[in-house]
């Protein structure tokens, strides 16, 4: 059966909004390294220019949060840089640009649905922010990132506290020992593992969750934690 063929890389540099003066670059932000043949060829992969891409993302979205809020402490400029920032949030900007249908896959990554997967639509957009950044500088990288990052800056999808650090500031204010996280198991295939976190804090009954890493179980079992304790609707009472 003929191969399906990828989209012109023209549409993607319209929808991302840049124009490579190097297409060399865009390719190999688009290649992941399952389709590099060599070890030796791994630096042919994305994964530099997402190492590159990663930093001039957090620079980027820093200087628009300072710019932003003005009269906001560090460790709420904090809290939304690592909202803004994290693999989930990339993921849904790649997905926007369609960078799945142009990304190169080795064979078992393709038959897994690699181009759908968070953790690589997430380097995809770094590596894509990398290679503009290289191809035209700084100023072309952070208009990339106003374009796209803007409205999530000001209207945040999730709570400013991630779950971890919710359920940790509220055992601190009761003098409790900070909450500590087990993996209690996982489950699925080795190309998709669920994991099973169990979180326990003094004096409470442990409380279990699922996720597709670590980190997500971790914020699952703090979420559940929270709901089970009504932690939330407590901290609104005394509010």
């Amino acid at each position: 059966m003929a191969r399906k063929p990828k989209p012109d890389i023209a549409a993607l540099e319209e929808r991302i909004g840049h124009r490579f003066g190097d297409r060399s670059l865009i390719e190999r932000a688009l290649t992941h390294v399952s389709a590099v043949a060599t070890k030796g060829a791994r630096v042919d992969s994305y994964q530099r220019l997402e190492f590159l891409g990663d930093r001039v993302l957090g620079l980027a979205i820093s200087d628009m949060l300072y710019a932003a809020f003005p009269k906001a402490a560090e460790g709420e400029l904090s809290q939304r840089l690592a909202e803004l920032v994290r693999k989930e949030t990339c993921a849904d900007v790649a997905s926007e640009w369609g960078v799945g249908d142009h990304v190169r896959l080795g064979g078992g990554e393709a038959q897994t649905g690699g181009a759908k997967k968070v953790a690589i639509l997430g380097d995809l957009c770094e590596s894509v922010i990398g290679a503009v950044y290289l191809d035209a500088g700084f100023h072309a990288a952070r208009d990339l990132v106003q374009r796209n990052w803007s409205e999530r800056m000001l209207k945040p999808r999730r709570p400013l506290r991630d779950p971890k650090t919710a359920l940790q500031e509220w055992a601190q204010a009761r003098g409790l020992d900070t909450p500590v996280y087990r993996e209690a198991g996982r489950s699925g295939p080795a190309h998709a593992p669920k994991f099973i976190i169990e979180v326990e804090v003094a004096s409470y009954a442990p409380t279990q969750a699922e996720g597709a890493s670590k980190r997500l179980a971790e914020q699952a079992a703090a979420r559940a934690f929270m709901a089970r304790e009504g932690v939330d609707n407590k901290e609104r009472a005394s509010s």
